[in-house]
């Protein structure tokens, strides 16, 4: 029996559905729609926003680095927590010519909010006491309208 058709070499191309023709089939939604985010995606967005807030009125937040991470490390120098407490966001000063950062903890804040209204303001509460600390001022100072809601 002669076979014009030669077989498929496995390992060039992934395999995207399973041997019954069953599987993914391709993205559940285009890229632009909110459903394409992943809730790290959405998550790092709130922060962005809130900056973006913040530096209106505080153009030198542009020299600090935002960051988010998914859970603090319990070895991290200088952070004292216990099992009842776990951080929300912490401040890195600048030094050896590194710049300052603030660092939002993802899981922390997601765990503490039931909805996306909820998460946003606990994000900015977190990203304005950051930055209160690490400019030494109080939270009010940085954002009037801190604890209003």
């Amino acid at each position: 029996m002669d076979n014009p058709v030669t077989p498929r070499d496995a390992a060039t191309a992934p395999r995207r559905r399973d041997r019954h023709g069953r599987g993914m089939r391709g993205p559940i939604a285009p890229p632009q729609v909110p459903l394409a985010a992943s809730r790290a995606e959405v998550f790092a967005d709130l922060v962005q926003d809130s900056v973006e807030r913040l530096e209106r009125r505080w153009p030198q937040l542009a020299d600090i680095d935002f960051l988010v991470l998914d859970v603090p490390r319990p070895d991290e120098a200088g952070d004292v927590w216990s099992d009842e407490t776990v951080p929300l966001g912490r401040t890195v000063s600048s030094r050896d010519g590194r710049r300052a950062r603030v660092v939002v903890y993802r899981r922390p804040v997601e765990i503490r909010t039931k909805g996306r209204d909820e998460r946003a303001m606990l994000v900015h509460e977190v990203v304005v006491e950051q930055v209160a600390d690490l400019l030494g001022l109080t939270p009010e100072t940085v954002d009037p309208r801190y604890g209003e809601d």
